[in-house]
């Protein structure tokens, strides 16, 4: 006799299922993007919320963090129009061009779409899917395949986000601002999707910032597809400014062609429990890139990077180095793993990820892996985890520096490192002025 094991559903995952089945009738695109979406969610319904068990969620068990599913938020009201107005001061006020999307629906009138440069074409990924845009047709969930859950509910409840597609050989003068702002007092969950293709030679820089109200647990589950053609040269900044009882999955899954220059960081200094995830394929050979990002947790707060560089061809080069400051009970998490594939000859790769301690309840998981399948490549990892060092602590001390301001200069440098890779000056200064309030909050 052979008994039927059945797995048992909890409450967020029967919520998922039930949420899925009253509005996918109802979330944009033909039968085509419908097929898609049914896909995605078999593959969550097969396998359920990742666990501790899941090698890859190992240190973020989302089936204990995520216990009920918060229902769709509803389009914008003018009232969340005019909260998110001032949205987007994360990256400070330098020139950009702004796209705000308020709880999820792209905003027009809060956005910068006029004087378009020729050549750079932008559009709501929701008005884009219920019209079978090529470009979409072409992209959308194809750039890098995954089965990872958190993508696969992305794909299923995926309603707005933006499509940009910048034509070969055009440069955007100014970053390109995805503003995403969660409003209102009421729980609620947000799939957001978006896609950009650089084409050959293009360049461009692209920044994502997510914040919301504090006191709220709402969700953020988002997706960026980036295509990046040969010889062109993207840097990416996304900003996590959460507020404090949020939960947030991104994930990014970007290809980078040859001859090309690709720059991501992550900096994470908000929300309840973060998931960064980044799908890196580097598709064409004497590419460069360099993938980076900083965290700054207190409290409670959750904060895990997972990252896969995947070196298909031979003749790349990637940098890994993320930084995590540590204060609290909070806790870190760094996965990264560098695959090098049989053809990937003269693949030189090195991943580093550091944390800095600043309590004994802190604590920081680090897992860095390499996958090699060639012979004549140059590749390694490293990670740490500690304390100040009081020896530099008693030097700056020794010099007349106040014990809480030569903490501060020493934090300052250890995040700075990963920072001055941004190649946005300014940009790079409104960060390190956000590392600065949060140390003065600290006290």
């Amino acid at each position: 006799m052979n008994a039927e094991i059945r797995q048992i559903k909890t409450a967020a995952e029967q919520g998922l299922a039930d949420a899925f089945s009253s509005v996918k009738a109802k979330l944009p695109g033909a039968a085509a993007v419908a097929a898609m979406r049914e896909k995605a969610f078999a593959t969550f319904e097969a396998r359920g919320l990742p666990h501790r068990r899941v090698e890859e969620w190992k240190y973020t068990d989302l089936r204990a963090l995520m216990r009920d599913a918060k229902p769709l938020a509803q389009p914008p009201d003018a009232k969340a129009r005019a909260q998110a107005r001032q949205a987007g001061n994360l990256a400070g006020d330098m020139d950009r061009r702004r796209l705000v999307f308020v709880d999820g629906v792209f905003v027009p009138q809060l956005s910068d779409l006029a004087e378009l440069e020729q050549g750079l074409s932008i559009r709501p990924m929701a008005e884009a899917l219920a019209q079978g845009d090529p470009l979409v047709s072409a992209h959308l969930g194809k750039v890098i395949e995954t089965d990872d859950v958190a993508v696969a509910l992305n794909t299923a409840f995926m309603g707005d986000g933006a499509v940009i597609r910048i034509a070969a050989g055009i440069v955007v003068e100014h970053p390109l601002h995805l503003v995403f702002v969660t409003t209102g007092d009421r729980p609620v969950s947000m799939f957001a999707r978006s896609l950009v293709v650089a084409e050959r030679g293009s360049r461009a820089m692209l920044v994502e910032s997510y914040e919301g109200p504090t006191g709220v647990d709402y969700q953020v589950n988002s997706a960026l597809e980036l295509v990046v053609g040969d010889e062109a040269h993207v840097d990416h900044v996304k900003l996590i400014g959460e507020g404090g009882d949020a939960l947030h999955i991104s994930s990014l899954m970007a290809a980078v062609g040859a001859r090309a220059r690709f720059n991501d960081f992550t900096f994470t200094a908000g929300g309840a429990a973060v998931r960064n995830q980044i799908f890196l394929r580097l598709d064409g050979e004497e590419t460069l890139a360099r993938i980076s990002g900083a965290s700054l947790l207190k409290g409670r707060q959750h904060a895990d990077t997972t990252l896969v560089a995947d070196h298909a061809v031979g003749r790349c080069q990637s940098r890994e180095l993320f930084k995590s400051v540590l204060d609290g009970e909070s806790r870190g998490v760094f996965q990264g793993k560098i695959i090098v594939r049989p053809d990937a000859q003269k693949t030189d790769a090195k991943m580093m990820t550091n944390a800095l301690l600043l309590s004994e309840t802190a604590e920081a998981d680090a897992k860095p892996e390499l996958e090699i399948f060639a012979d004549d490549v140059v590749c390694g990892h490293g990670a740490t985890a500690g304390a100040l060092n009081e020896d530099l602590l008693f030097y700056l001390r020794a010099r007349g520096i106040p014990p809480k301001e030569a903490e501060s200069l020493l934090i300052q440098a250890f995040v700075g490192d990963a920072v001055e890779g941004i190649e946005h000056a300014g940009l790079r200064e409104v960060l390190m002025e956000n590392v600065a309030a949060w140390l003065a909050a600290r006290g």
